[in-house]
């Protein structure tokens, strides 16, 4: 899967998601982006999951049509340490999601 990291996840998670090629906003040349501009922009690259922080996205962003994926991490924060724990549950996520769902990971 091509995942892109919402500016929220620290970019040290990304070698966490092995057998993935995941980028960080910033790096994808996305920092600052809104999110409908963002998925938007990523599903036109070819990034297929978005992974995030943002309890709301789901509620702020229709998603019909989209062919893009979104994961929300939930942690305690979003330092490196509180999320390393949900790496195997976001691994098994990426397995099993489709375009247009949006799947919780964590707390």
């Amino acid at each position: 899967m091509k995942v892109l990291l919402d500016e929220c996840i620290p970019r040290r998670f990304q070698s966490s998601l092995v057998g993935h090629e995941c980028q960080t906003a910033p790096k994808a040349w996305l920092p600052g982006k809104k999110n409908g501009e963002l998925l938007s922009i990523a599903e036109h690259i070819g990034f297929e999951v978005f992974l995030t922080m943002d309890k709301g996205i789901e509620y702020e962003q229709n998603l019909t049509g989209r062919s893009i994926a979104i994961v929300i991490l939930r942690g305690k924060s979003n330092r490196l340490v509180d999320l390393l724990s949900h790496v195997s549950e976001c691994l098994a996520v990426l397995r099993s999601i489709h375009s247009g769902q949006v799947m919780p990971v964590g707390d």
